[in-house]
């Protein structure tokens, strides 16, 4: 770990442990709370899996059949299905331009087909101080330093899933992409990283201690057309063909996983986040409980401080009063602790008169009192007045 980084840690761990502990144990509570919701969320698409229906391509005409439609095609409503099927253009079904294909993306570099195409190139980016190094560690406390830079460009046709090795005119479902942000199932085709070519402006850069870039990753990865895949979504009839769009709800659309593997991964993340928010909520619990004892004993030890302040202040105030006493006391009636005032106060139980009235409150505010003379436990101080 460089020097910015552990000053970084150090910052961060002091913030997160003031109030001894108060502002960690309110992070816990708040972690704990979004994994409950988490845990919810899961929890209900795992139910909503396990119920929906896992059939073919060609098994989804029968089961949308059974929703009540408009006189255009159009189902009123829809169902969660799991579908198993095969990608393919969806130029391929619409008749005369079935062999041109115009609906499908090639890839630049590997020259494969499909029907996403997404490009990402990563500029990456290294650091080190060079002559004035302490700039670094300013931005590695004011601000994140980054370390790489990225710009992704995504394509896509409209597709549609047929049954594997389907035969001319077979039943297809077309996939409804809009306002879905699900993971894709994406394969990797081209991937490389080139480096590049100092400037002097790089070299500025590195001598002031900023980040320059070294390389430039280049990658694209498709949907190949050919490839099975699941999809799992809401499915109706739209002008009597049969569509599938995802649900904001599922934590699927395309994937490679079948209904099986789905509903173990899920059952493995819910227990995850069930133990997980147990956990986080019994330790915010802990340290929340463990801040407010420390600071209710802080304010009672202040409050015991300043009633401590306020007695120190009236016997400062009564002590003028008695100044009178140190001219007329003859040696043998002076207190024993201040040789300054004559003895006016009585211990209690012992009885010995021996201290002024102030030293004898003093004495009586110790934390365990003892007669000066006799070292005999106080427990109050009476007051004499002559006659």
């Amino acid at each position: 770990m460089s020097h910015q980084e552990q000053a970084l840690v150090s910052l961060l761990s002091q913030l997160a442990l003031s109030l001894d502990g108060a502002v960690l144990g309110f992070a816990l509570a708040y972690a704990a709370v979004r994994t409950l919701f988490k845990f919810t969320a899961t929890s209900s698409a795992l139910r909503k899996l396990r119920r929906a229906p896992s059939l073919s391509v060609s098994d989804l005409r029968s089961l949308l059949a059974e929703i009540p439609s408009d006189g255009d095609g159009n189902s009123k409503g829809g169902i969660i299905v799991i579908v198993r099927g095969t990608v393919d253009a969806k130029s391929a079904v619409d008749g005369t331009w079935k062999t041109l294909r115009p609906g499908v993306l090639v890839s630049r570099e590997s020259g494969d087909k499909g029907v996403i195409l997404q490009r990402t190139q990563t500029c990456i980016y290294n650091e080190w101080k060079g002559l004035f190094g302490w700039t670094s560690d300013l931005r590695a406390i004011f601000a994140r330093s980054w370390r790489q830079q990225e710009s992704t460009s995504l394509r896509k046709v409209p597709f549609l899933l047929t049954d594997v090795g389907r035969r001319p005119n077979a039943e297809y479902v077309v996939v409804n992409m809009d306002g879905s942000r699900h993971p894709l199932p994406l394969t990797t085709v081209y991937h490389k990283l080139q480096p590049i070519t100092a400037s002097p402006y790089t070299f500025l850069q590195a001598l002031f201690g900023h980040e320059y870039p070294v390389g430039l990753l280049d990658e694209e990865k498709i949907l190949p057309l050919g490839k099975d895949i699941t999809a799992v979504g809401l499915c109706s009839l739209k002008n009597g063909i049969a569509e599938i769009k995802s649900c904001k709800y599922l934590p699927y659309f395309l994937s490679d996983l079948s209904k099986d593997q789905m509903i173990m991964d899920l059952s493995i993340k819910t227990k995850i986040l069930f133990w997980g928010g147990i956990a986080l909520g019994s330790m915010s619990v802990g340290v929340l409980g463990y801040a407010v004892v420390r600071n209710w004993n802080k304010w009672k030890q202040w409050k015991q401080q300043r009633q401590l302040q306020q007695q120190r202040q009236a016997v400062s105030d009564v002590e003028p009063q008695m100044d009178d006493e140190i001219e007329d006391a003859p040696d043998g009636q002076l207190c024993v602790i201040c040789l300054m005032r004559r003895r006016r106060s009585v211990f209690i139980p012992c009885g010995h008169l021996v201290c002024c009235q102030g030293c004898a409150i003093s004495v009586e505010r110790e934390v365990a009192p003892k007669c000066p003379v006799c070292r005999q436990e106080i427990r109050d101080s009476v007051r004499i007045y002559e006659s």
